[in-house]
């Protein structure tokens, strides 16, 4: 995900390579991230957080208190964005005092600059502050400010989604190859189909069930599908993924 941002962010120019450091304690990943981007690297938090008046934190939850122990005091006074999955603003504000905080949760459609991105702000973040952080996530996709109690839902929903929908084409093309299509045309049937539906809700800014109707005619083959997804209860499943991912998410943030 660090480097879908920072990807991101030279693509759409939102600053230089030579305004970004990276600090990873794998010296092979920031080798490969400075081969492709030419961004600053060092092998120290503490360097890269004293180089850096904005600082993105993106590790994994169980790494996060090490991460913050060895940036150490350089922190405070800076603007910490982070998009650790769970991980409240009072439990960073608690290791990281005098420390302005941002919670973002962006999804790996960031890989392509299609991401979904939900972010919440404590009291302390300024308007320039937030100027930053819509910057910084809009050059991978779409952004939403939310309140933070939303965003255990936001990572349930999006944050986890696209493997949801991954789910969904392997599974339409698996039909397909059922059907007798050869594996290669389903697979490229079942992923323009999905992109090409996610469009029309974005063009036409109608309710999914409209155009539901749209394309199901009487006692024909769409409604003879759609029958047979609702007696699978295949709606109340996704639903209920969501539910779950949330659940774990709200785990997280007691763990």
């Amino acid at each position: 995900m660090a480097f879908a941002i920072i990807q991101g962010m030279l693509r759409a120019n939102v600053c230089a390579a030579s305004d970004i450091v990276a600090s990873c304690p794998e010296p092979e990943l920031l080798e490969n991230l400075s081969d492709a981007t030419s961004v600053n690297v060092v092998s120290s938090n503490a360097e890269a957080v004293g180089l850096s008046a904005v600082v993105i934190l993106c590790v994994k939850p169980a790494d996060v208190e090490a991460a913050l122990e060895q940036a150490g005091s350089s922190l405070e006074g800076k603007l910490l964005i982070s998009i650790v999955a769970g991980l409240k603003i009072d439990s960073l504000k608690a290791l990281l005092p005098g420390t302005r905080v941002i919670r973002a949760m962006p999804n790996t459609a960031a890989m392509v600059g299609r991401a979904a991105t939900a972010y919440a702000c404590d009291s302390g973040v300024t308007a320039e502050d937030k100027t930053v952080a819509e910057s910084v996530f809009s050059s991978i996709g779409e952004v939403y400010p939310v309140e933070e109690k939303m965003l255990n839902a936001v990572t349930g929903l999006s944050g986890s989604g696209p493997a949801y929908v991954y789910l969904v084409i392997e599974a339409l093309s698996d039909g397909g190859v059922a059907c007798g299509l050869p594996r290669k045309l389903a697979l490229n049937l079942a992923v323009q189909t999905v992109i090409g539906a996610a469009e029309m809700v974005i063009a036409t800014a109608e309710h999914p069930a409209v155009l539901r109707e749209m394309v199901t005619s009487p006692a024909g083959t769409t409604m003879a599908g759609l029958r047979e997804l609702e007696n699978r209860a295949v709606r109340s499943a996704f639903i209920e993924a969501v539910e779950a991912a949330t659940d774990r998410a709200e785990e997280l943030s007691v763990e």
